[in-house]
């Protein structure tokens, strides 16, 4: 199956009303279009356990690929990350989470 895509919201200093988040898809995984304005909003809702997000590089070293970097969200926390430059992560980022505890939202500064 397709990874689930994480739509991208424009916040504008009219203000953006937010969208419900997309539960995270421990089985596809996500991507993320990017234009190197893009910012990803991971909500870790579990009372009591952290968990984790990777994101994946495009880019490779050397003819060798990157390591996925991979970030602790703590329990009951909010962390926002980016922006993703395209010649490191490409023109669609891949997201993967441990847990649906991780909810998904991106945001585009216009």
């Amino acid at each position: 199956m397709a990874r689930v895509e994480i739509p991208v919201v424009a916040v504008t200093r009219d203000g953006t009303v937010m969208p419900d988040a997309v539960v995270g898809d421990t089985v596809n995984g996500h991507t993320l279009p990017n234009d190197g304005r893009v910012g990803l909003i991971a909500d870790n809702t579990s009372v009591d356990t952290a968990f984790n997000l990777t994101i994946s590089l495009t880019r490779t070293v050397d003819g060798q690929p990157v390591t996925p970097r991979v970030v602790t969200v703590p329990a009951n926390t909010s962390k926002a990350f980016g922006p993703f430059a395209p010649g490191d992560y490409g023109s669609a980022v891949s997201v993967d989470v441990d847990s649906v505890a991780l909810t998904l939202l991106a945001v585009r500064v216009t």
